[in-house]
């Protein structure tokens, strides 16, 4: 309440402030030793105000009542600095106030309260099982958490306090042969906002062995003739082509070329020529903004603006139907869509860093029939089977791109038909997600995700998980990448 009287007091209209306790934790085994263990905690606060239509932030880890009042007169003074180069006042979209909101995530264990040493032994006894594997020669394996306690105020009358907790394990196992070596990384294994739970459930120790051993078939798998393909792609492959090639484009910042400079900007614009009207996909594509989902890692109650957590379409039936908005942007385009709210996609990484448009959790809805993987597979005739995601490249507007993965099995008549390696597909993408034309039920859903989603400069990370099923893109084409010999 002093950050935001004493930003009244210099000038700013509207006011808001961010106070943030974040703790994370690392630990890092390859083989049978530790490589990486540390603890950090970080603690302090941001103001941002508005003085005659422009922004100013500023904030400090010292929390005394003069430096509090102090920063807050700073970040008035930039607002009047920033006057220079502004384009447009800028004009918030209205929001009801929360004067007491409370949220926490669902997790259920601490991952902070867990031992160090039970934390080391677990990974080290999944190194072991992995190495068994004849072949197997490197294992490293990893666990990360947070837990980032919030509090925001601002001057429309909104106070929120809450916790986000996000947990991660991880392994990767190399297998060496003759002249070539494979990796196979736990990609089904994605970071949630749970607690030591999610280690739990990911059973490093079970599960080792069969990453060891795919690992181990990479070496001897035959390289990917070139060609054109019908995919099948496992939702544990698919959750990173629909973050690059759908949850980016959709940003507004990006499409109205006010993210321009890093990671690029939108093929989807300007908006007016493509919202309601771009064919994204057929008809049984819907895409689902969402910020409510249980353990997505971009769940909240409320956004970094204090404003709630929203749930909307961005795609209907393959059409694009509306951008990922904050309280700034939602005036942009509201001519447009008719909707005069924020989304709620404000997010700044830590408390001194100022707040912007970030992603909110963005998935592929299952279809009507509840069918799974394997009918999936049952439906191709020819074609390559996807599972776990490798390394990408997409260009600057998210239009043209290229994905690998983790493992890939040949698919003849309906059937797995032996691995492959070396594989890459490539396209455009109004090309690539017009060409899906079956995907998998409310079964064979899964929740993937990252921790690590770049943007802006100076760079901030959001972390936001993506759902979505299994499903069949038709006659894509696929290139080799093999190492040459």
């Amino acid at each position: 309440m002093l950050a935001l009287d004493a930003a009244r007091s210099a000038g700013a209209s509207y006011a808001d402030v961010r106070v943030s306790r974040a703790q994370s934790q690392s630990v890092a085994t390859r083989e049978d030793r530790v490589t990486n263990l540390s603890d950090s905690e970080t603690m302090g606060f941001g103001v941002r105000v508005l003085v005659n239509g422009a922004w100013g932030f500023a904030a400090s880890r010292e929390l005394t009542r003069n430096e509090v009042q102090r920063v807050a007169r700073v970040a008035a003074a930039q607002a009047r600095a920033n006057r220079r180069a502004m384009q447009r006042q800028v004009v918030l979209a209205p929001v009801d106030p929360v004067p007491d909101g409370r949220w926490a995530a669902p997790a259920r264990i601490d991952p902070f309260t867990i031992p160090v040493e039970q934390k080391v032994e677990l990974l080290l006894r999944a190194n072991a099982e992995a190495l068994k594997v004849q072949g197997a020669r490197f294992v490293t394996s990893n666990m990360f958490f947070l837990k980032d306690e919030r509090t925001f105020a601002n001057t429309d009358g909104t106070f929120t306090v809450q916790q986000l907790v996000r947990s991660l394990p991880g392994m990767s196992v190399t297998a060496v042969g003759q002249g070539d070596f494979q990796s196979r990384e736990s990609r089904e294994i994605a970071p949630s906002a749970r607690g030591w739970e999610a280690v739990e459930a990911a059973d490093l120790v079970a599960k080792a062995p069969v990453w060891a051993s795919e690992a181990v078939q990479k070496l001897t798998a035959r390289s990917v003739d070139p060609g054109r393909y019908d995919l099948v792609l496992d939702p544990t492959h698919l959750w990173l082509t629909i973050h690059e090639s759908i949850a980016h484009p959709t940003e507004l910042d990006r499409a109205m070329g006010y993210e321009a400079n890093y990671a690029g900007t939108s093929f989807l614009a300007p908006p007016a020529a493509v919202l309601g009207k771009f064919k994204y996909g057929q008809e049984l594509m819907n895409i689902q903004a969402d910020r409510r989902q249980e353990g997505g890692l971009a769940t909240c109650g409320w956004d970094d603006e204090g404003v709630p957590a929203d749930q909307w379409l961005l795609i209907e039936r393959g059409i694009f139907k509306d951008y990922q908005t904050t309280r700034e942007q939602a005036a942009w385009i509201a001519d447009l869509t008719g909707n005069r709210r924020s989304h709620g996609c404000s997010y700044g990484q830590n408390w001194s860093d100022v707040q912007f448009q970030r992603m909110p959790n963005v998935s592929l809805l299952p279809g009507e029939q509840d069918i799974g993987l394997d009918e999936v597979i049952g439906s191709v005739d020819r074609g390559i089977y996807i599972k776990g995601d490798g390394a990408f490249s997409i260009d600057m507007q998210r239009y043209n791109f290229q994905f690998g993965g983790q493992v890939f099995y040949e698919i003849r008549g309906g059937r797995l038909a032996g691995m492959l390696k070396d594989v890459t597909y490539q396209a455009r993408t109004p090309d690539f997600w017009n060409s899906m034309d079956l995907i998998g039920g409310p079964r064979s859903y899964f929740l993937g995700g990252a921790f690590n989603d770049g943007k802006g400069q100076p760079g901030q990370s959001n972390a936001v998980s993506h759902g979505c099923v299994p499903a069949r893109f038709r006659n894509v084409n696929v290139i080799n990448t093999g190492r040459a010999r």
